[in-house]
């Protein structure tokens, strides 16, 4: 794990760095009691790589999970339970149990100056713009250009900033 100056983290954080490209702190963030950093499930399977940019706010009881790469840029703000989840199953094979059918990693991309909401979740495979708004509750699939505002399940672009 490499951290920069002014790294905080609250009461019963999680962090398990064991990963391909290891952890990456910037300056100034802070990490909320309870939030948990999953790199590696399992050791045959290590995770990719986190990045986290400088000045970023994580609230409380957020996971991030970063079995493909994340990278969270500058100034972002998390509120509390927030979800990365930068894997997904493979299941189109019937015959086959879907825990057995391996898994993808596109990773997570977020942008400088981001808010996102309490209880948001972030899907692998998404980029989010510089400047986006993510509101309360949003499943995020797919990505979302700069300066959006987005709400709901599956989010949604409802405005520009």
């Amino acid at each position: 794990m490499f951290t920069k100056s002014g790294l905080t983290i609250g009461d019963n954080c999680y962090i398990n760095a064991l990963s391909k490209g290891g952890v990456h702190i910037g300056r100034g963030v802070s990490i909320g009691s309870g939030s948990i950093i999953e790199c590696t499930g399992v050791i045959r399977n290590l995770g990719e790589k986190l990045i986290i940019g400088n000045h970023v706010g994580i609230a409380q009881n957020c996971f991030i999970g970063v079995r493909g790469k994340v990278e969270i840029g500058d100034d972002c703000i998390f509120a509390s339970n927030v979800s990365l989840i930068a894997e997904n199953h493979n299941f189109s094979l019937k015959n086959i149990p879907i825990r057995q059918q391996g898994e993808n990693r596109k990773g997570i991309k977020i942008g400088k100056n981001c808010w996102i909401g309490t209880r948001a979740t972030i899907l692998d495979g998404v980029t989010i713009g510089d400047g986006c708004v993510i509101g309360a509750g949003a499943v995020v699939t797919k990505d979302i250009p700069s300066d959006s505002v987005v709400v709901g399940v599956p989010a949604r672009v409802i405005k520009d900033r």
